[in-house]
C-alpha cells in the first residue's frame, strides 16, 4: 500500500512540475506578445530613417526616395500596423544593438545583447547608416553592405558552409562569424524584425528580388589586386596612426567618450575573434575591402588597394579573442596578451617618447 501510496506522490509532484512550466511558459509568450503589440520607441537614427522613407500604416506604399529619384513611385504592397512594429523593431537593432538607448534593452531591443560578447558590437558598424550607406545625392555606395540589396538576393551560396543559405541564416552567420558572438535560434524575433526591416529597405529604393546589386556585400580585395609590394606590418602600422588612430584608438581597442562610443574597438576584446569574417588570416580579402569602401568616414575610396591590405594586415596581429572551435588553451593566451600587450606597448611607447606618453588620454583606450 505504502509503495502505491509513492508512486501516485510522485505522478502528483511530476505533474505538478509540469503544470508550473507550462504557467511559466503561457505567461512568457504573453509578456512576447504584449510586447510585439507594444508601441515602439525608436532611437533618432530610426525615427529620421523611416519618416524620409515614408513608412506608414497604407493599403499601398510609394516611396519618396524612389519618387525624388526618377519621378515615378510604382506603388507596392503596404504595411500593418504589426508590420510596422516589426520593421521599426529591426531598424532599432542595426542603430542600437546594444540597447544603449533603450529604457529597457531586455525588451525593446528583444535582449539583442544575449548574441554578442563585448560592448562594441553593433550592426551598424559594418551595414553603416542604418544599412542603407550613400553618398550625398543619395547613391547607394559600392561595396557598403546594403541590407536591402543583401535581401534580394534571397538564397545566396555560403562559401564558408558551403550552403545555400537564405537571408535569416546569413543573419545567424553575422552573429557568430562577423562579430564575436553566438548564434540566434532560426524563430527568434531578432532575425525576424531585422528581416522586416531589410525587405523594407528593399522596397524603399524598389530593388528588384534575384539581381545583384554594387551596394550588397563588400568589394573583397585580393592582392593581385594592388602593386604586388606584399602585406606589410610597419606600412600598415603607420597608415593606421595617420588614417584610422583618431577615432579607434592607439592600440585599436575603440574610443568611447561621455558612455558613448565614439568608434568600435578593432582589436581586443570587444572586436571580432579570430574566426570571423573580418580577421585577414582567415579571409584576406573582406578586410581589406571594407576598409576601401567605406573608411575613413567622410573619406571613403581615398585609400589604394594596397594600403587597405597593408591597414587590415596590421590590425590582424593585434591582440583579439579566439574563436570558439580553438580550444580553451588557445582562449587563455589570446586572453593574456589582451590583458598584458596593451600595458607593455604603452610603457615602451613612453620609453621612446622620454617618459611622456604619445596618447594624453590613454584611458580612451581601455
Amino acid at each position: 500500500m505504502s509503495t502505491t501510496a509513492g508512486k501516485l506522490l510522485r505522478i502528483v509532484l511530476l505533474l505538478l512540475v509540469l503544470a508550473g512550466i507550462y504557467a511559466l511558459a503561457t505567461q512568457k509568450h504573453k509578456q512576447r506578445e504584449d510586447i510585439r503589440q507594444a508601441t515602439v520607441a525608436l532611437t533618432p537614427g530610426c525615427a529620421e530613417k523611416l519618416r524620409r522613407y515614408g513608412l506608414v500604416r497604407s493599403e499601398r506604399y510609394r516611396s519618396p526616395y524612389v519618387l525624388q529619384r526618377t519621378g515615378t513611385a510604382v506603388p507596392v504592397r503596404g504595411y500593418s500596423d504589426e508590420d510596422i512594429r516589426a520593421i521599426q523593431r529591426g531598424c532599432n537593432i542595426i542603430d542600437d544593438t546594444q540597447g544603449k538607448l533603450a529604457r529597457d534593452p531586455a525588451l525593446e531591443r528583444w535582449n539583442t545583447t544575449r548574441f554578442i560578447r563585448g560592448s562594441h558590437t553593433s550592426c551598424d558598424h559594418c551595414h553603416q547608416s542604418l544599412g542603407d550607406k550613400q553618398d550625398g545625392h543619395g547613391n547607394p555606395l559600392k561595396g557598403s553592405l546594403s541590407l536591402g540589396a543583401a535581401w534580394v538576393m534571397a538564397d545566396m551560396y555560403d562559401r564558408f558552409t558551403g550552403m545555400l543559405l537564405p537571408f535569416e541564416l546569413r543573419q545567424m552567420q553575422c552573429f557568430i562569424n562577423s562579430s564575436n558572438g553566438y548564434k540566434p535560434n532560426i524563430a527568434d524575433d531578432v532575425l525576424r524584425d531585422v528581416t522586416a526591416y531589410s525587405r523594407f529597405l528593399s522596397a524603399a529604393m524598389a530593388l528588384k528580388i534575384g539581381n545583384h546589386y554594387d551596394e550588397q556585400g563588400i568589394d573583397e580585395i585580393p592582392a593581385s589586386a594592388t602593386s604586388k609590394q606584399g602585406d606589410d606590418y610597419v606600412r600598415g602600422e603607420l597608415l593606421y596612426k595617420e588614417k584610422c588612430q583618431v577615432c579607434h584608438g592607439r592600440q585599436a581597442f575603440g574610443l568611447e567618450a561621455n558612455g558613448q562610443l565614439v568608434a568600435p574597438a578593432l582589436a581586443g576584446p570587444n572586436a571580432w575573434n579570430t574566426q570571423s569574417r573580418n580577421y585577414f588570416y582567415y579571409v584576406s580579402t573582406i578586410l581589406p575591402g571594407f576598409i576601401c569602401r567605406n573608411m575613413p568616414l567622410g573619406a571613403e575610396n581615398t585609400l589604394s588597394n594596397q594600403e587597405c591590405r597593408d591597414i587590415a594586415y596590421y590590425i590582424s596581429n593585434l591582440p583579439r579573442p579566439a574563436g570558439d572551435r580553438q580550444g580553451p588553451i588557445i582562449a587563455l593566451e589570446h586572453q593574456a596578451l589582451m590583458t598584458f600587450m596593451p600595458p607593455l606597448m604603452r610603457l615602451m611607447e613612453s620609453n621612446r617618447k622620454g617618459g611622456v606618453a604619445a596618447d594624453p588620454a590613454p584611458e580612451r583606450d581601455k
